[in-house]
């Protein structure tokens, strides 16, 4: 026997960290430098705003950012889910702002808005998931910037959706967007606190209650899903009602959350968008920095001028089986 293997000394065991994928070129964005963002952030410390640009770690504030676009996110900074792709902090939220309507009132203004997005953190703590904050906040909004088109994304409202839609509802959103996310498989591992039937059966709720709202939903692709699940999914979206599709690469934000199965080409992302726009959405934004809130303005004014386009082709339709030849 040799004297090495005879030795007491045991061989240290050496654990490694975890190496993440490393992000291909097209997935590179520059560090934020321009005067404008710093200008919006400073803005949105000082109205003790929220924005989901920070919090989830979007690749495209820089870009959003020096543009003074920024997506608030409203009703604290603290979820009450722990999504295994999201990088909002979790645990239990502190009370609600109320001064918080007011103060996105004063950002859309002072940032000269044409459209504004808000979204929320999970609030399970209260009764009603945190839908009057919305519902003040688009107040506030029609109230101080009149001239501001509104699109909101909103968390499933799981066991309270009913009441929470309709309030929101009501309020009268542009835009009502609730993504999600990703294939029926993987929710249990992707999505644990959430139920791929009740987010789809929350957008079609949205379209019974008011048919003239925009809905809008999002995938994320490179988790482990399939071509042919993503085809069904888009699917389930065009029974619902939904005019507008997002889908965008995932990126893992730290060691412990999901980890990235694989990184869709830029080709790949164009084909999704051909077989989306074949299934008949009114907007499709298909590439791997897209985002729910990415070019969301300019987003919302093409689908508005494909739904006139669309009335006025159906009118036209419509005039001329009735006209006499």
């Amino acid at each position: 026997m040799s004297e090495f293997a005879a030795s007491p000394i045991a061989t240290p065991i050496v654990t490694l960290p975890e190496v993440r994928a490393r992000k291909p070129d097209w997935l590179r964005v520059r560090a934020p430098t321009s005067p404008t963002f710093a200008e919006t952030r400073a803005l949105m410390r000082r109205l003790n705003l929220n924005t989901v640009c920070e919090e989830a770690a979007c690749p495209n504030i820089g870009e959003c950012w020096s543009q003074k676009h920024a997506t608030v996110m409203i009703l604290g900074d603290t979820c009450t889910r722990a999504c295994a792709f999201c990088n909002v902090k979790t645990g239990m939220p502190g009370p609600v702002d109320m001064l918080e309507p007011m103060h996105v009132a004063e950002a859309a203004g002072a940032l000269g808005l044409e459209h504004i997005v808000i979204t929320s953190v999970d609030r399970d703590d209260l009764p009603d998931g945190g839908a009057r904050q919305f519902v003040r906040v688009i107040e506030e909004l029609r109230k101080h910037a009149p001239r501001t088109t509104i699109e909101i994304l909103t968390p499933d409202f799981r066991n309270k959706a009913k009441l929470a839609v309709e309030m929101i509802v009501a309020a009268g959103p542009d835009v009502y967007n609730h993504n999600l996310e990703t294939v029926p498989r993987l929710y249990p591992t992707i999505r644990p606190g959430a139920r791929y039937y009740h987010s789809l059966r929350l957008l079609d709720q949205v379209k019974s209650l008011n048919d003239q709202v925009f809905t809008k939903s999002g995938v994320m692709v490179g988790l482990g899903e399939t071509a042919q699940e993503l085809h069904q999914v888009w699917d389930d979206m065009r029974s619902a009602g939904v005019d507008f599709l997002t889908v965008g690469q995932y990126l893992q934000p730290t060691p412990r959350h999901a980890k990235v199965i694989d990184f869709v080409t830029p080709a790949a992302f164009a084909a999704y968008g051909s077989v989306a726009r074949s299934k008949g959405f009114l907007q499709v934004a298909a590439s791997p920095l897209t985002r729910s809130s990415y070019h969301a303005g300019k987003d919302f004014a093409e689908m508005q001028a494909k739904r006139r386009a669309k009335a006025s082709t159906a009118d036209s339709a419509k005039f001329a089986a009735v006209t006499p030849a």
